[in-house]
């Protein structure tokens, strides 16, 4: 939208619905005024303040944009630094602001010191969504040492306590959500594995009265894929502070004479109700966050084929499972672990990226060959930061793994992660890679790493607790140099399930692995949590057959769960009778059709599985003349229950029809959306897609 610049250095960024208003007082703070809905921008001011007694200083009152460790300052700070003589305190002076079309620049410099701080914040066009990410340089020749280097922090506008949502999951459980009231004291999410991991989130969520459709609701999510904190606090005074960035666990960043620094982005926004926080968060990373190679495009219906053969791949099964895929209309074909080096199990083989030829005895292409004469892409599965001990690479490189010489390496899983802060290694899986894309037709690279960091050694540093951001830093460039070096190609990523899903990883990967529970009834929970602040298209969803024996669920159920991402298949095709593939074929079919709304199109959480025992998912084209409604029960309790479905996201001058419970009915958009229908829920895995057209 804009940028106004006002009297007394006040900056007022404004969006479609809110303004966010910045300022910098006479002393040359950084002061935050308001995050909320528009105001005449004229009635922006600056209130002085003084110390409230000797204990409780006024920077203990300041909101600020951005608090810098020292001085009289003891609440949590965004930034500390020791300087080449020791002192640990950073002052700061304003030196003037940068106006570049929507995205202002407030530079911030030490008195003493040759350290520049600028706090950068764009706007956005046709949201709510404002980008923050600071930028800090060494104007001096000694290096400064960072012990703390947050990307943001937030003044949330009430007085009254804000409650938190954010997850507490764990593998196979990954985005569970949790609400906690903050009342006083701190509150900490964090990663401390080296990835954003499958517990906590990079982001908050804070509400007051809030439900999908209304109630203040602020929220920022870190776009960073290493270890991270979120941590809120409520004072004396009743201020809600927030603060995000890389975890300052066992951390530290060196910064040289002349260099620059940028943190990772944080995308935050003020927005009536959760679900209209989705629905901008699906467009703005859609247009702005994801890789431009295939944003626009639909992701194609996969088959994996861990499930069918785990490690025992070789090209005959693989031809015959691709086979198979293909009939049902499958578009990309991948194979999974088992392909590569001596990789009979999960002990051996990690690093090295060769293909077995006792497995495939032609090499790769006669597999990728024919899955290519079927009309499907075929796509691989690689481990790149990992590597066992039982394997060439590690026989050779035994100090490319992350060791202390007298400590003795955890394996989990297994396996040993190799440091990628290393230019040897990164030069090492780049080649590979390089090699494995540039001599075989692979149209799809699925990305895993199984396993968090463990002793962090890295003598290559003169600094080792870099490592953290470096090893981040290192997935990512080598993702980008792939991709730029193969456009064609896309890129999903993988951390044991959705322990990498972050919009960080999704700036450089093109869709993410969701959860390795690919258990229908636990996704309807798993894809709540993961819609919430991640796009839709990105959220790989499979209909498998392990998760059937677990929790018996009819193959028309599953379907219905993973066709409300970018679906995929991964049972053993070879067992499937010609029922189930006539099934599978059906669904596929219906998918092509629908995925466009899926995937690009707005979603309505209208009913919860857990406080409602049924869920409703609603996606709506732009236009609102098309929609899909996926209703789903795993067994609700007494004999039948009968429900009115309220419809949304419809355009209420708009006639609409549609089948449901097998009548056909015509209806504004304004009855749909108001009166509804009933709708009788029975049986233990009820499911139905209904399909809404314009009239």
């Amino acid at each position: 939208m804009a940028i106004h610049l006002c009297e007394n250095n006040i900056f007022v960024l404004e969006t479609k619905n809110t303004h966010y208003v910045i300022g910098v007082d006479r002393y040359g703070h950084n002061r935050h005024l308001h995050w909320g809905k528009k105001c005449d921008i004229n009635d922006y001011f600056i209130e002085y303040i003084g110390d409230e007694n000797s204990n409780h200083t006024m920077l203990d009152d300041y909101h600020q944009e951005y608090t810098p460790f020292g001085g009289t300052m003891y609440r949590d700070c965004t930034v500390k630094a020791e300087f080449s003589d020791k002192c640990r305190e950073i002052s700061l002076k304003y030196d003037g602001y940068m106006l570049d079309g929507n995205t202002l620049s407030l530079t911030f410099s030490d008195k003493v010191y040759p350290l520049e701080i600028i706090l950068n914040y764009k706007a956005g066009d046709d949201d709510d969504i404002i980008t923050r990410w600071t930028t800090l340089k060494n104007n001096g020749s000694d290096k400064i040492r960072f012990e703390k280097l947050f990307s943001a922090e937030y003044n949330l506008p009430s007085k009254k306590p804000y409650t938190f949502k954010n997850t507490n999951g764990a593998w196979g459980g990954e985005f569970l959500e949790t609400n906690s009231v903050l009342e006083g004291g701190s509150m900490v999410f964090e990663s401390r594995r080296g990835t954003s991991g499958h517990n906590q989130s990079p982001y908050f969520i804070a509400y007051q009265n809030a439900d999908e459709k209304s109630g203040d609701v602020y929220f920022a999510t870190l776009a960073y894929s290493g270890s991270f904190k979120v941590s809120a606090s409520r004072d004396l005074f009743r201020t809600t502070r927030v603060i995000l960035g890389m975890n300052d666990f066992d951390f530290a960043f060196e910064l040289l004479g002349g260099e620059s620094f940028e943190t990772p982005e944080v995308y935050s926004g003020y927005v009536q109700g959760f679900g209209e926080m989705s629905r901008q968060m699906n467009k703005f990373a859609i247009k702005n966050i994801l890789p431009k190679s295939f944003n626009k495009k639909t992701l194609p219906v996969l088959y994996n084929s861990w499930e069918a053969t785990e490690f025992n791949v070789n090209v005959q099964n693989q031809i015959g499972l691709a086979e198979r895929a293909a009939e049902m209309g499958v578009e990309l074909f991948v194979m999974d672990d088992g392909w590569f080096g001596k990789r009979n199990n999960d002990r051996a083989g990690l690093g090295d990226w060769f293909v077995n030829r006792e497995k495939f005895p032609n090499g790769l292409d006669e597999l990728i060959n024919r899955v290519n004469e079927l009309g499907m892409d075929f796509g691989i599965w690689v481990e790149p930061e990992m590597v066992n001990a039982d394997s060439d690479l590690f026989r050779a490189h035994p100090d490319w793994a992350y060791h202390y010489d007298t400590r003795t390496a955890s394996e989990l899983r297994h396996q040993l992660v190799l440091n990628m802060t290393r230019k040897d290694v990164q030069e090492y899986i780049f080649g590979v890679l390089d090699d494995l894309l540039s001599n075989h037709n692979i149209k799809y690279v699925k990305w895993d790493m199984n396993r968090p960091l463990s002793e962090t050694g890295a003598e290559n540093l003169p600094c080792p607790q870099m490592l953290w951001y470096l090893h981040t830093k290192a997935v990512y460039d080598i993702v980008d140099k792939l991709k730029a070096k193969h456009p064609e190609t896309a890129f999903e990523s993988c951390s044991s399930g959705g322990g990498r899903s972050d919009l960080g990883a999704l700036t450089h990967f093109d869709q993410a692995w969701t959860s390795d529970n690919t258990d229908a009834v636990d996704r309807m929970v798993i894809q709540k949590g993961y819609s919430l602040i991640r796009p839709i298209k990105t959220m790989r969803a499979w209909v498998t057959d392990i998760a059937w024996i677990i929790k018996p669920a009819t193959l028309d159920f599953r379907f219905n769960i993973a066709m409300q991402g970018s679906l995929g298949i991964g049972g053993n095709l070879l067992k499937y009778s010609d029922e189930d593939l006539e099934t599978c074929k059906k669904y596929i079919s219906l998918y092509k059709e629908i995925r466009d709304l899926v995937q690009f199109g707005d979603l309505y959480r209208i009913m919860d599985i857990d406080k409602d025992e049924i869920s409703v998912n609603q996606y709506v084209n732009g236009e609102k003349t098309e929609s899909v409604v996926f209703i789903a029960a795993n067994g609700t309790r007494f004999y039948k229950k009968k429900v009115p479905l309220i419809f949304d996201g419809l355009d209420e001058n708009r006639r609409y029809t549609l089948t449901i419970g097998g009548k056909q009915y015509e209806k504004s958009g304004a009855y749909l959306m108001n009166v509804g229908i009933d709708i009788m829920v029975r049986g233990a895995y009820y499911n139905e897609i209904v399909r809404i057209h314009s009239v």
